[in-house]
């Protein structure tokens, strides 16, 4: 695949992770593929019923977008374990959730199988692991979905899991860079904020994202959290200083910079779409997650191409961030 083939349209698409509806192949899901080209799908608990179909689902959406002289799909989902699991009983194997891991074999056992399950219905990306560490003594927010307040043990667990699921082809995803385990109110609803010193988070929060990058991760998810002593304007999500200066120049990550869901409160309520999109152009960061079916995916997509039409140096950044989601595409899904 190279990127010299591609028009500006599937350069701006392949930028693109989406959300949709229904459970089948539908003329909404067709246009998603070969009209905005996009770079990915995520699925929730309304795209899956049994193995059966969401194989069917995601065999038929890549051949579509083989059929259309696309690159093959992106196919996501949220199986952490615990609390944030699209994927459910009967049909797929319950686990208990990362605070209830007590070894790293639970962490091996939890990857294997999760890595199989999903591989065997044509998912080939998961959102997990959840490498935020939660203090003792708050409340924080993510207390039910992380391996605990031991930024160490976090690491080691959070490697188990990233090592396991790539071992078998599954592309690991860690989150919420650069770390939410200290917030208490929920970015699905409000923006929160976090006003701690870089120093705090490279002593802490960061200290699994730093294993999880030498271990190769895939992907890194940005958290729409507000850290005002890093950057007062922007939630890393839009942060050209936090997702280009900290996490591609200090950090080295070479990998995929994707955003947390822009349909949640803490952007939808603060920052218009088209101020979003162009600061994660700018912030280089390599795809915006739009989980939801409806005009702002089309909408991001314009956005996105307007950008690239408008600005010499947008284009070639964006060439960049293709480059970078096409490199993993050719190791894990060809």
């Amino acid at each position: 695949m190279n990127i010299n083939d591609f028009s500006i349209e599937q350069i701006a698409g392949q930028r693109l992770m989406v959300g949709f509806d229904g459970t089948e192949l539908t003329r909404e899901l067709m246009c998603l593929i070969d009209t905005l080209k996009v770079g990915g799908l995520i699925l929730f608990s309304v795209n899956v019923k049994t193995p059966d179909q969401i194989k069917n689902l995601c065999d038929s959406a890549q051949d579509y977008a083989k059929s259309c002289n696309q690159p093959p799909l992106i196919i996501a989902v949220d199986q952490e374990g615990g609390q944030v699991a699209r994927l459910k009983e009967p049909f797929f194997t319950r686990f208990s959730g990362n605070p209830d891991m007590k070894s790293e074999e639970d962490a091996v056992i939890f990857a294997q199988t999760t890595a199989n399950e999903l591989l065997g219905v044509g998912i080939n990306m998961n959102m997990a692991p959840v490498i935020d560490v939660t203090p003792e003594g708050i409340k924080s927010i993510m207390a039910g979905r992380t391996f605990g307040s031991d930024p160490y043990w976090v690491s080691k667990m959070g490697v188990a899991v990233i090592e396991n699921m790539q071992a078998k082809h599954l592309m690991a995803v860690a989150k919420h860079f650069p770390g939410i385990g200290r917030t208490i109110p929920d970015s699905h609803l409000e923006l929160p904020v976090l006003d701690i010193e870089l120093y705090d988070l490279e002593s802490f929060d960061l200290i699994p994202f730093y294993a999880a990058i030498e271990h190769n991760v895939s992907g890194i998810m940005l958290s729409h959290i507000l850290y005002p002593k890093i950057d007062e304007k922007w939630p890393a999500s839009l942060s050209t200083k936090i997702a280009r200066k900290l996490l591609r120049d200090q950090m080295s990550y070479e990998g995929i910079v994707m955003t947390d869901d822009l349909d949640m409160g803490a952007i939808k309520n603060n920052y218009d779409l088209k101020t979003a999109i162009k600061q994660i152009l700018y912030a280089g960061i390599d795809m915006a997650l739009i989980c939801h079916a409806g005009p702002n995916i089309e909408y991001s997509f314009e956005q996105i191409l307007k950008n690239m039409r408008d600005s010499k140096e947008i284009e070639m950044e964006s060439k960049k961030s293709v480059q970078r989601i096409l490199l993993y595409k050719e190791k894990y899904l060809l």
